[in-house]
């Protein structure tokens, strides 16, 4: 098994852009030869224009020394929109990876920000087209300079190499000292953005139960915990910037020193005061460049590890052969499921067979498994062991595209996503036609409460189905699920919310996917969701207790109570219940 960290898809992803590193490499080439422009023009000034005297040398050189800045300028706008253009690429081969982790992950680890990886692509893709990949092009120059500075004079060399060495040391510093809280802080903004969007979702709880100031002193308490940390980090990026800056001034003027000392001593020239000085400071520029960036570098290498880690978690799978649309029964054989990361069992060996046309109601007390059940008859939990089939394949032999064309599926936490009405209806999906989303509205008994809303069809939901009711969600929720005749129909607990008149559009909605040859399988706590049902399944402790005709089950599970049993605990005995379904709510 590879170790987290050591996947090669990012490393392929960069790689796609090899010929575009190589032509940041050859303009940073030209770049660092160009940056000599100025100390040699001083130097040429220095020596030749003012002990001549000549006005024509001195425009010559002026001349000159202008047009190599207008290259230098373009070539170094040029590197920089190259680098920009890198982030896009890299961000373009791997955002539909990213999308992959936000919706799969929270299926598969329990408690994970799925969102991070989408802001670790940003981080890295802003990195690239940051000024910090630049010093990582022109630090191999620093060489060539310091050369230069040699050649100069060694005592000129060695002044610049000894403060290339201090600024080393700063640049170590940084990385020891940054690391530590740019970590924290990266983990209490991820617990501050958690706790703020628990509170935009619950702010009608939060304000209705006066919740708000005291779980505000939690969220008050991580934000000073995470202000600090950031302040920390900033605090000792400033230090050690000011200290890179402060050496390189000092350098600057120490080669000035030992220039002059050398020209008093009749070694060196004037002009070699100024050129020295201006090229120490120009061949020590990337380490101060990357000093000041420091905390970008460990940004981008944070999340460049993570990143890789995350897909390294979320392999690629091989598009499987494209099966024959499922049309003659679902099979459940010895299915163990467990919650995302988890390895307790809470549905052990589950078994039970459906054949086209059946209607499957599940009942049970609360968390005897019946939702971790459905979860993994659609697709969404993997099984520890055992397999769901649909005509003899196992589920997972579809890709979840191809599956969920076969699959409706209404769950107990019902979200509608941004958009229209009828987006949500068709999936969002592009080629539906306006006759698909009529007919799946009508099938599920919705069309005329939609047609009264304001837009009709074009009616904006909103995030999570903001404007609508709770049980006008519910519907169009069951719409969705019955989009282009689905062969299995899975709902969980669908008449959680819904008045007399959508109970009855319910049960019709199940009748109509039974009479045409579907299967639907429906978690149930009211048994007037079990009406059109013709086999029950009834769950207890994870495991299946009973499975048959729904009559036979429930007069077996429904057994006459005494009556006085009942009015003593002021409860509806189940012949009321059978009588009168909404006297379970009693």
């Amino acid at each position: 098994m590879k170790r987290p960290g050591r996947n090669l898809e990012l490393l392929r992803a960069i790689g796609t852009c090899r010929w575009a590193f190589v032509g940041i490499a050859l303009l940073s080439c030209v770049l660092n030869v160009l940056f000599l422009t100025g100390s040699f023009y001083m130097l040429e000034v220095y020596d030749r224009v003012l002990p001549s005297g000549s006005v024509p040398t001195l425009v010559g050189l002026a001349m000159i020394v202008a047009v190599l800045y207008v290259f230098q300028g373009l070539i170094d706008a040029i590197r920089g929109r190259l680098l920009a253009r890198v982030g896009t690429a890299v961000d373009a081969q791997l955002n539909g990876r990213t999308l992959q982790a936000l919706t799969r992950l929270p299926l598969m680890t329990a408690g994970v920000d799925s969102t991070q990886p989408s802001r670790d692509l940003d981080t890295i893709r802003n990195f690239l087209a940051s000024p910090a990949p630049t010093a990582l092009f022109d630090l191999p120059w620093i060489p060539f300079y310091l050369v230069i500075c040699f050649a100069f004079h060694p005592a000129i060399g060695w002044a610049a190499t000894v403060g290339g060495l201090i600024l080393v040391v700063i640049a170590l510093f940084t990385e020891i000292l940054s690391r530590k809280p740019v970590e924290t802080a990266y983990v209490l903004g991820r617990q501050r953005s958690t706790l703020s969007d628990t509170f935009r979702r619950n702010a009608e709880v939060l304000r209705a139960m006066g919740m708000e100031g005291r779980l505000g002193q939690t969220w008050t308490s991580i934000n000073d915990q995470l202000a600090s940390a950031q302040q920390r980090s900033a605090d000792l990026n400033a230090a050690l910037g000011s200290t890179s800056k402060v050496t390189r001034m000092m350098l600057q003027s120490a080669v000035l020193t030992v220039g002059a000392y050398l020209v008093i001593d009749g070694l060196a020239t004037g002009g070699i005061i100024i050129a020295s000085s201006i090229l120490s400071a120009r061949a020590l520029a990337p380490v101060e460049l990357a000093i000041g960036q420091w905390r970008s570098f460990i940004s981008a290498r944070t999340s460049w590890q993570r990143l890789s880690g995350i897909l390294q978690h979320l392999p690629v799978a091989a598009e499987p052969l494209d099966l024959p649309r499922p049309s003659r029964q679902l099979s459940v054989e010895n299915l163990s499921v467990a919650p995302p990361s988890g390895r307790l069992p809470i549905v052990r060996d589950a078994s039970f067979r459906a054949k086209a046309g059946d209607g499957i109601g599940i009942i049970g007390q609360s968390a005897s498994g019946k939702s971790s059940l459905v979860r993994a008859i659609v697709g969404a939990w993997a099984p520890l062991h055992g397999a769901v089939r649909l005509d003899g394949a196992s589920i997972d032999q579809w890709s979840p595209d191809r599956l969920g064309v076969h699959v409706g599926y209404l769950p107990q936490e019902l979200q509608l996503f941004p958009g229209t009405v009828a987006q949500n209806i068709a999936r969002f999906d592009p080629t539906a036609t306006p006759e698909e989303i009529v007919e799946a509205a009508t099938a599920a008994g919705v069309h005329e409460m939609i047609v009264r809303l304001p837009d009709g069809y074009e009616t904006t939901t909103g995030e999570s189905g903001l404007g609508l009711s709770v049980g006008q969600r519910q519907r169009i929720g069951l719409a969705r699920a019955l989009f282009r005749k689905p062969f299995l129909v899975v709902l969980d607990e669908p008449n959680s919310n819904l008045d007399a008149d959508g109970e009855v559009a319910l049960t019709n909605a199940l009748a109509g996917v039974r009479l045409r040859g579907g299967i639907v399988i429906v978690v149930a706590h009211r048994p007037s969701a079990l009406v059109a049902m013709n086999l029950v399944l009834m769950m207890a402790n994870g495991r299946v207790q009973a499975f048959g005709d729904k009559d036979d089950i429930l007069g077996r599970v429904l057994a006459p109570v005494p009556a006085a049993s009942a009015v003593a605990d002021g409860r509806p005995s189940p012949q009321q219940i059978r009588q009168n379904p909404q006297a379970e709510s009693a």
